[in-house]
């Protein structure tokens, strides 16, 4: 969808929305990092994203990527960068070819800087000079299929005496085809308002968003004003000199100062936000949070997971609760299904499951590996760590690049419980027998429904704890299980392999919807990942490490086991009876 008609509607609500830059990271671990961040902060309800593009279009790749995979997994609308100065007209030709085949349809042209610091543009690397040449051959060759933003500079590209001049240029870019204007950040207010006066002035009647930077340290503030040639109130300045070697309080004030720009641009009437968030989260995030603009439930959460923007997955509306911490892993291994008839893909034995082309990864360095989970000599020491998980003092683990999530706070001291008895939670939900759609915590889809959910639990255990479990479920009729070796040894009492429902809303005026499901198929190929997250650790440390050797023993030995407790009446903790007295207990886990 273009983001012009998504501002359209939000301005003619007269509602408040925001947007989010990023920019490409140089390294695998850094983009996956930023994936993991991408995805946390779609939370906040941005009405798009947009992803930088390096000089020469050197990134012109992985800017695509992200925007794509932006799209198709975390269910956010992308606006890619795009350079076009000294630029090779082929590169920009393909990466918009690219784009629409990808279903990106936001592009912001931008002229760029120069290299090496220099000011004439030379004609025999690149076709385009300006921006407005870039907007124009993309208006012209691909008609209205784009929406272009482009920027906008309320202190002058150059400097204040540029100013009249940046707007004409401006103007000339909105009369060439953009639809959007995005500003270089800026820390005057009344300076921007004045400007946007001048820019109603001469014509320009696209809305322009406002670029907000909160400030992070004081150093890099200080670079970043000067290298963008920007005017800072002397206020600013003179709250920041006391504080200027405190990075902690440099980073609240600089909320202080971005809330307190966006109160009066609200004020002024000013209605979208563009953060440049410089690849961070903290700030953007406490900013929406003080000034109340974080989205409701039924705007944030149509489905139980974000719903891919891609026109090929729009019928989608049931998944397998499996890869319900790894969409990306999910997405990517059905990306070549033809269809979702009836919102899935009718029985799922047909389609196959795409391979694991590269296998699970630890999305952490080997430093932040041996930071956050140490080098475990013991199971003991592997049960700790699910443990400190569960308690909200470990923010991940292979299986889960984000915290615990916040519904699984109500059972907290259950899933300690266990995991110090040797049953590793990787996935888990409590029941809930019709919470309002409105809940924060349970809540998702339209308004005034009501949403329900059986207890799982999915976890890694010893074949001896396996055993004894099993003696129990085998007399509990109301429970179902599937457990499987790393080898593909199943066990399981369900008779049928039909889909499961763990999940379900009822809605006025829709039938029944059931998006999260539990099924065989689907469970036996989520195992290779799941088995493959416990290589993927092991392989950090040297190979014979007594770390490896013993993570590799897990992985080899220990079965993945899902419960489902279907009588969803029952309370969230019932669940947890089955495991009473199993296990070997770590002494203080649950304390």
């Amino acid at each position: 969808m273009k983001i012009i008609d998504k501002i359209n509607k939000a301005l003619e609500d007269d509602r408040c929305f925001w947007s989010f830059e990023y920019f490409p990271p140089r390294t695998e671990h850094g983009v996956a990092n930023l994936y993991d961040r991408i995805e946390r902060m779609c939370n906040l309800g941005p009405l798009f994203i947009d992803v930088t593009w390096r000089w020469g279009g050197k990134s012109s790749d992985l800017t695509l990527d992200l925007c794509s995979n932006s799209q198709t997994i975390y269910g956010v609308e992308a606006n890619m960068h795009m350079t076009c100065t000294n630029t090779n007209f082929g590169l920009i030709k393909s990466a918009l070819e690219k784009a629409k085949e990808h279903g990106v349809q936001n592009i912001l042209a931008l002229r760029g800087d120069l290299p090496d610091n220099s000011v004439e543009f030379d004609p025999s690397v690149g076709e385009f000079k300006y921006a407005t040449d870039l907007v124009r051959y993309i208006r012209s060759t691909y008609g209205d299929y784009f929406c272009i933003s482009v920027a906008g500079y309320p202190e002058g590209c150059i400097g204040p005496e540029d100013i009249d001049r940046d707007i004409q240029y401006l103007k000339e870019k909105q009369d060439a085809g953009a639809d959007i204007v995005v500003t270089q950040l800026f820390y005057d207010v009344d300076n921007f308002l004045v400007w946007v006066d001048k820019c109603r002035a001469a014509g320009i009647t696209m809305p322009i968003l406002p670029g907000i930077m909160p400030i992070q340290n004081y150093g890099g503030f200080k670079r970043m004003s000067e290298l963008c040639r920007i005017s800072v109130p002397q206020e600013i300045w003179s709250r920041l000199e006391p504080i200027k070697d405190d990075d902690q309080a440099i980073k609240d004030y600089g909320i202080e100062v971005a809330v307190n720009m966006i109160s009066r641009l609200r004020a002024a009437g000013i209605r979208g936000f563009h953060f440049y968030t410089i690849n961070l989260e903290r700030s953007t995030r406490m900013v929406l949070e003080q000034l109340q603009l974080v989205p409701t439930v039924q705007e944030l959460r149509p489905l139980p997971w974000n719903p891919s923007l891609s026109e090929k997955r729009a019928g989608e509306n049931v998944r397998p609760i499996f890869w319900r911490n790894h969409a990306r892993s999910y997405i990517k291994r059905t990306e070549l299904w033809d269809e979702f008839p009836n919102g899935r893909w009718g029985d799922a034995r047909s389609p196959a499951y795409g391979e694991l082309v590269h296998g699970a990864q630890v999305r952490l360095s080997a430093t932040q590996v041996l930071r956050k989970w140490g080098q475990p000599a013991a199971v003991a020491d592997i049960k700790q760590l699910f443990v400190e998980y569960c308690r909200g003092r470990l923010d991940a683990l292979p299986w889960s690049d984000t915290p615990l999530q916040p519904e699984s706070s109500a059972i907290e001291d259950c899933l300690a419980s266990i995991n110090a008895r040797g049953f590793l939670t990787i996935n888990s939900q409590p029941s809930c027998n019709g919470a309002p759609s409105s809940d924060k915590i349970h809540g998702w889809g339209p308004s005034n429904g009501f949403v329900y959910k059986k207890a799982y639990l999915e976890f890694f255990t010893s074949p001896e704890n396996m055993h004894a479990l099993l003696a129990r479920l085998d007399k509990e009729p109301s429970l179902t299980y599937y457990a499987v070796s790393k080898r593909g040894e199943l066990l399981t009492n369900c008779q049928e392999d039909s889909p499961n429902a763990v999940t379900w809303g009822v809605f006025p005026g829709k039938e029944i919807l059931q998006p999260t499901i539990v099924e065989r198929v689907s469970f036996l190929a989520w195992k290779d990942e799941a088995f493959d997250f416990w290589n993927a650790w092991a392989n950090v440390y040297d190979r014979d490490s007594t770390p490896a050797t013993l993570i590799k023993g897990i992985s080899d030995d220990w079965y993945l086991m899902n419960i489902v407790e279907n009588n969803f009446q029952k309370s969230p903790e019932s669940i947890f009876e089955l495991f009473s007295g199993l296990g070997q207990d770590l002494p203080g886990a649950s304390e």
